[in-house]
């Protein structure tokens, strides 16, 4: 166990790398980069200051080359203003919006259209949201539950899946083996949906983008990287 930890940084050219540090009983240096993007560092005991530096210097470029790969796949989808006539995705598809005064608030897919049906204290992208977030728990736990047997002899557990809000990922997990996703990938298709589940699922086995990573991705979905296009063109 790691006898102190304590958060630092230091700066690469323009760039400020921000790093966990904590020091154990071991030989060797090691350096991790997570899937949300944090740095941990674990150092002998021994260390010292000027050993840590030119360690942290070298591999400045690679721990930099992690972040932007976990950062590779992002939302651009441009904002929308919620008005009738404009078009909003939904599992690859594009609806047009329709928006109607009502006594109650509704939310419904109907021949190629999205009618939203509002009273007057509810705001059109507030209902809409919330539309998008109930179908995405549905749907993405429905997806986990799809791919999960195909990592039956991987031993994992089925992840804990949350659905938060991020400005830049579709997905992300975290070192306790939780599953994070964006509501917002329920505008992708479901081949792209799947693709985000089990390139996070992928990441609680190996948790860097290594040569051994992306085998197992390929072995699990074959065809990965013609819906990760999709993903990157569409949403």
């Amino acid at each position: 166990m790691s006898d102190h930890t304590s958060t630092q940084s230091f700066a690469f050219g323009s760039k400020k790398i921000n790093y966990e540090l904590s020091f154990q009983e071991r030989k060797t240096l090691g350096i991790r980069v997570y899937p949300d993007c944090q740095v941990k560092v674990i150092a002998p005991f021994d260390t010292t200051d000027e050993k840590l530096k030119n360690k942290l210097r070298e591999k400045a470029p690679w721990i930099i080359k992690q972040q932007l790969d976990f950062l590779s796949y992002h939302p651009l989808t441009p904002p929308r203003k919620f008005i009738s006539g404009e078009t909003h995705l939904y599992l690859g598809r594009q609806y047009k919006l329709r928006i109607e005064n009502a006594e109650f608030n509704e939310v419904k897919l109907i021949r190629g259209r999205l009618l939203v049906f509002k009273n007057g204290r509810t705001s059109p992208k507030t209902l809409i949201a919330n539309w998008y977030r109930e179908k995405a728990i549905i749907h993405f736990d429905d997806t986990l539950k799809k791919v999960l047997p195909l990592f039956v002899k991987h031993s994992i557990s089925s992840p804990e899946l949350l659905i938060r809000n991020m400005s830049t990922r579709w997905g992300s997990c975290t070192p306790k083996g939780k599953v994070i996703l964006n509501p917002e990938l329920i505008k992708a298709a479901k081949g792209s949906i799947e693709y985000v589940i089990v390139h996070e699922l992928c990441h609680l086995i190996h948790h860097n983008h290594t040569r051994a990573f992306y085998e197992l991705q390929g072995s699990i979905m074959p065809d990965w990287k013609k819906w990760k296009e999709r993903l990157d063109e569409s949403v």
